[in-house]
């Protein structure tokens, strides 16, 4: 018998590319998007095939998340629907608390009144990074350093998922992803600082790096390319850990590198200059995720050359 996954925020970025990949795997899906981000476009592969179900709503609507789960019945959640800008969170602490908080909890309260067997939930290695020092990388079990809005709901969700398990008896896995590039990315948020320099490559438009004095170079993050994290995600619906683990590549790369890579990739000279950082922006960020190796056999494969590549191919296809 087939099971039934309901993925939020399908329609975005990520979620469509694991849409895809539970449509492959034999699932019935239930993708729950409200279009503020998400695109349907990013679902044209499958938005007709007949396992798949896209239903436009917001999961803070309780009476339309009760609906969906009386009727479809999902055995596993995947929820990727979040607010996910840093920036965003310290600007309007309130709209983020409700997303990430608000939106999870309704999703819990269907849980209770409809028990599911497996619950994936999005959470971030970069804002719930510690403070690196020398050449340490940070682990799911160091202090986080929760500089914004954004790492407080994001941390607070996690405890959810744990407690809600132990009490609902349902497995689970926290993914905490490192910045994720790669196709479909729209240029907004911390990991959309991919797309927004390569929008302006594109039109050669110099870009604006913001960090701070003493980091030339620009703050530090983990790259990994969408394609590894969509296995993450089969893998966790296949053997959940029943625990959080980091999803990063272990590599830490200055973001003046990355734009520089996506220069020689995209075969492009663009200026860029510097500005003053945003608030809540940690400043080196890289994640140890050798628990993801232990727990699901997981580790990153492609390189961010091999991604940026990737992604040129992605785009010259699409002209």
């Amino acid at each position: 018998m087939k099971k039934t996954i309901l993925v939020t925020g399908g329609a975005g970025f990520i979620g469509s590319h694991l849409c895809e990949m539970y449509i492959a795997e034999g699932y019935n899906v239930v993708c729950v998007d409200n279009l503020v981000s998400g695109n349907l476009n990013n679902l044209s592969e499958i938005i007709k095939h007949p396992a798949f179900t896209f239903v436009q709503g917001d999961i803070r609507d309780r009476e339309l998340m009760m609906q969906i789960f009386q009727a479809y019945k999902p055995n596993e959640i995947n929820h990727h629907a979040a607010q996910k800008s840093v920036a965003y969170s310290v600007e309007n602490p309130s709209y983020d608390l409700d997303i990430n908080l608000v939106g999870l909890m309704t999703i819990l309260d269907c849980v209770k009144a409809h028990p599911i067997e497996n619950f994936i939930y999005v959470s971030s290695g970069g804002a719930l990074s510690k403070k690196i020092e020398g050449n340490e990388k940070s682990s799911e079990t160091d202090t986080p350093q929760l500089i914004s809005p954004y790492a407080l709901t994001k941390f607070t969700g996690e405890k959810y998922i744990e407690m809600y398990a132990a009490q609902y008896g349902y497995d689970f896995t926290v993914v905490r992803y490192a910045n994720i590039y790669g196709p479909r990315q729209v240029p907004d948020g911390e990991c959309g600082v991919i797309p927004i320099f390569l929008n302006n490559i594109l039109a050669e438009k110099p870009s604006v790096l913001m960090t701070y004095p003493d980091m030339p170079n620009g703050c530090t993050r983990d790259y990994v390319y969408v394609g590894d994290v969509v296995e993450i995600n089969k893998l966790a619906s296949q053997k959940p850990a029943n625990t959080v683990v980091n999803v990063g590549t272990g590599e830490e790369i200055a973001i003046l590198d990355i734009y520089k890579e996506i220069l020689t990739v995209f075969e492009k000279d663009v200026a860029i200059f510097i500005e003053a950082p945003r608030a809540g922006d940690v400043r080196r960020s890289v994640l140890d995720a050798q628990r993801a190796e232990d727990l699901l056999g997981w580790k990153s494969k492609v390189t961010l050359h091999e991604g940026l590549t990737k992604l040129r191919a992605h785009l010259e296809v699409r002209k």
